[in-house]
């Protein structure tokens, strides 16, 4: 190398900014001078030991929105090149140009570097440039007006109505990019029916600006085949692109047909396309926002389980319907008190019964962020009852089990023992004992397997027409001679209608039904049975002077495993699957059954099975 190039390449820097005849002025990212050369000191009349490490005042008040726009954009990619004035340190003002470009250290971007010369300053100038002023003005405004709406598509809106005011164009537009396609989403002074219109990306004019790199485009050719064609005497387009994120988001369309645009109009154009990419930005978040709180509110309001969110202090501060429902406590009893139970550790369950006889099995954790406790509970009432009502049934089943069996177990073991020395009638009763015992432990097997038929849906009928007259005569034959202490009472019509169903199976209905009507009036009474047709049912019931069912349980009893008034559980016997199984078979006809209170006492079951052949009646409801 030359002895002419022997110094360092800082002194080299030095040399060519000291000689260059444009004022450079370079900033960092906060505007503070890093660099002013002697162009600089010359043009604008501060030295450079004045402006270096502080903001240099030189650009006009009116100027510094301008200013703040060209160096986004200049951040964000590209150069600027604008007409503009800047300050004399004599308060004059200077007619210049200046040439903005990114101060890059690697690929971070560490400031801007400005290079101003003098404009020519003729008439036209001057007034170019006090229209610009008044457009850049003007450009602050309608920025601030586009960042105060928050909903995306009355900002795009917006941003295609400043457009046209701010270019003068005659008509704009706003496209979006989605993937490959294009749609238009905003459009002033153009035919509504245009709006929603799709189009390929690969051969529109968004596609060929993305090519270029640069965010400008002027197209005065080849727009027959645009949908932007249907404005009359369209002859030019300037396109602009809005970038969200530093990603391509869409582009600003300004159509022109009366006049032609100029570098101004681009100039405003790009600004305004910047600018529109940060207010769609804060649109595009904001209407993420409210539509995540939108789902979570739904999952919250939605949600099955009980959900609380409770503060730091212990305090509920959110409380969903069905916590509401699961406790009994609604929202405005329990928001900024305690929870109404007990909370466990984070990872923890808690199975807690409130008051009301509830079971709520409660989880929790803890947000570390804001220090709430976000707490999820349920009712497994129904889970504890049945967990209760298995065992329970394990125990009765036992007991029923036990007792046939030992007395089985005694008179076989009597007979086979002592055969010889027991005379005939002493067999015979032992024999007979064996067989009655034999015949409830078969009863006791038929319920069992009928309940674990209709607790896995099972439960097979055949539906055909049958005479339920003749069903209920024969299930009620003989039934006065089975107790000295009831009565047995059949009251039929002389023509009751046949039905639809199951004969076998409304048998074992009607037996279970009057077999419960005598075991649960052990102190006997009138066993009263009636059928009449009611619309295009015929209702049977089945009329006890007993025990009776007390309101809250006459749903129950028809669960499996469930026998109503515990203390007489040991005295009726049985395992609780009956009236599960006369249920299931008579909703399997398409029928059903129900409990009500006997007027003047007990209980009134109430068989509700299809006619066959619907006719008028007379009949009263009853």
């Amino acid at each position: 190398m030359g002895d002419q190039w022997a110094g360092s390449d800082d002194e080299i820097a030095r040399a060519v900014l000291a000689s260059s005849p444009n004022a450079v002025v370079a900033l960092d990212r906060d505007q503070s001078v890093l660099v002013w050369n002697d162009a600089a000191e010359r043009l604008f009349g501060w030295t450079a030991k004045e402006m270096l490490g502080r903001r240099a005042p030189i650009v006009p008040a009116e100027l510094t929105a301008e200013l703040n726009a060209v160096l986004e954009r200049v951040r964000t990619g590209g150069q600027v090149s604008l007409r503009t004035k800047r300050l004399h340190s004599d308060g004059s003002v200077v007619d210049v140009r200046v040439d903005i470009s990114a101060l890059r250290l690697g690929s971070a971007v560490a400031g801007y570097v400005c290079v101003h010369h003098l404009a020519r300053a003729d008439e036209v100038a001057k007034n170019r440039m006090a229209r610009r002023a008044r457009l850049v003005r003007r450009l602050t405004d309608v920025v601030g007006d586009i960042n105060s709406e928050l909903e995306l598509s009355a900002v795009l809106d917006r941003i295609s109505a400043s457009l046209t005011e701010l270019t003068g164009a005659d008509a704009g537009g706003f496209v979006l990019i989605e993937g490959e396609r294009l749609r238009l989403v905003s459009t002033y002074q153009l035919p509504e029916s245009i709006r929603g219109t799709t189009t390929d990306l690969r051969t529109s004019l968004v596609d060929r600006l993305l090519r270029t790199g640069k965010t400008v485009l002027l197209q005065s050719n080849e727009l027959d085949e645009l949908v932007w064609a249907r404005l009359k005497g369209l002859h030019t387009i300037a396109l602009g692109l809005a970038a969200v994120g530093g990603r391509p988001y869409g582009a600003l369309y300004a159509l022109f047909s009366r006049r032609t645009p100029g570098h101004l109009e681009l100039e405003l154009l790009e600004l305004l396309a910047g600018h529109a990419g940060i207010a769609v930005g804060n649109a595009v978040a904001y209407q993420e926002a409210v539509r995540q709180r939108a789902h979570e509110q739904a999952v919250f309001d939605a949600s099955a389980d009980g959900i609380a969110v409770v503060d730091e202090a212990g305090r509920v501060v959110r409380w969903n319907p069905a916590a509401a429902e699961i406790t009994a406590f609604p929202a405005d009893a329990v928001i900024g008190g305690p929870p109404p139970f007990p909370l466990p550790e984070a990872g923890e369950k808690l199975t807690y019964q409130m008051g009301s006889g509830r079971w709520l099995d409660v989880v929790s954790a803890r947000v570390e962020e804001t220090g709430e406790v976000v707490v999820d509970f349920r009712d497994v009432t129904a889970a504890k009852e049945l967990e209760e009502a298995k065992d329970l049934f394990l125990a009765t089943t036992s007991h029923e089990l036990r007792t046939p069996i030992t007395i089985v177990r005694g008179f076989a073991s009597t007979l086979d023992s002592r055969w010889d020395k027991m005379s005939d009638p002493e067999r015979r009763s032992a024999v007979h004992t064996i067989a009655e015992r034999a015949r409830s432990l078969g009863q006791l097997m038929d319920h069992l397997l009928l309940g674990a038929r209709a607790g896995a849906d099972e439960l097979k009928v055949r539906i055909e027409t049958f005479d339920l007259a003749d069903r209920i005569h024969a299930a009620t034959l003989g039934l006065p001679s089975l107790s000295d202490k009831h009565r047995v009472e059949v009251v039929l019509p002389d023509k009751l209608p046949q039905v639809l169903g199951d004969a076998l199976a409304t048998d074992i209905v009607l037996g279970q039904l009057l077999e419960n009507a005598f075991k649960y009036s052990p102190k006997g009474g009138l066993i009263s049975v009636e059928a009449w047709q009611e619309d295009d049912n015929v209702v049977v019931v089945v009329d006890d002077e007993g025990v009776g069912i007390a309101p809250p349980d006459r749903e129950r009893i028809f669960e499996r495993f469930v026998q109503v008034d515990s203390g007489d559980r040991r005295r009726f016997g049985g395992v609780g699957l009956g009236l599960y199984i006369v249920r299931s078979l008579a909703r399997a006809q398409e029928g059903d059954v129900s409990a009500h209170p006997r007027p003047g006492g007990g209980t009134r079951m109430r068989l509700v099975l299809r006619c066959a052949s619907p006719i008028g009646s007379d009949t009263p409801v009853r």
